[in-house]
């Protein structure tokens, strides 16, 4: 049995990294047995999450996580897929990781609103005589790793122009399709799943969700990541 370590439910999503819901998806993809149990980050090996555990062997990060189950279970994500498919497969896969999650993170963490909304909650355990010290030590850090990435450096406006010629790009790529490349997902699916459903998180005053919501083709394309790889837990909310 494999045992993903995440964060949980979180954000009106089935978690609030987008990297975590990337792993689940992959392991509902795969097809193998697995459970999902609360992580955390000061024992993982790279000190962030998702990581699965699979016989006794630890694998950090999503995109190991993804060669792993390639790798050792035998799984081609792509199958059918074109080399040039591939190709423009990890391309999106990556414009998304690399440039859109920095756009999350500067969006839930920097804005003061959005982060009482959301970010401040993961803090409830610290005492509350040392919490104001932690929260400020914490995003001090998320500032300067997203100067250190760039993203930091932006304007609102060039962080906005960026965040919509990267989606227009994407839902270009999609068209009418019902995923990705085809009528069934390609492991960049699993990324592009998770990041539709996180910019389309409801409690967050959210330019990036604005954007998404313009690309039609994008909502109906969370829609069916949703129905197709969370139904139990749309049918849980809707029973409550």
């Amino acid at each position: 049995m494999i045992i993903l370590h995440s964060f949980g439910p979180g954000f009106g999503l089935p978690d609030p990294s987008p990297f975590c819901i990337k792993a689940e998806i992959l392991l509902r993809m795969s097809g193998l047995p697995f459970e999902r149990v609360t992580g955390n980050m000061r024992s993982a090996p790279k000190g962030k999450l998702p990581m699965i555990v699979d016989d006794g062997v630890t694998i950090p990060d999503s995109s190991f996580i993804r060669f792993h189950l390639e790798s050792a279970h035998g799984i081609d994500f792509d199958t059918g897929l074109t080399p040039e498919q591939r190709g423009i497969a990890w391309a999106v896969e990556k414009m998304l990781e690399e440039q859109l999650y920095w756009m999350v993170v500067h969006e839930r963490w920097i804005d003061s609103g959005n982060f009482d909304r959301g970010p401040r909650h993961f803090f409830k355990a610290v005492p509350a005589p040392l919490r104001p010290l932690v929260i400020a030590m914490v995003k001090r850090k998320v500032r300067n790793n997203l100067d250190g990435q760039g993203i930091g450096r932006h304007s609102a406006e060039e962080r906005l122009a960026l965040t919509k010629r990267a989606y227009a790009a994407i839902a270009a790529i999609l068209g009418e399709r019902r995923f990705l490349l085809g009528d069934t997902p390609c492991g960049a699916d699993a990324a592009l799943g998770a990041f539709t459903m996180s910019a389309l998180s409801p409690i967050f005053d959210s330019a990036i969700r604005g954007v998404v919501e313009s690309h039609p083709n994008l909502v109906a394309y969370e829609a069916r990541i949703r129905a197709r790889f969370f139904a139990e837990a749309a049918a849980v909310k809707a029973a409550a």
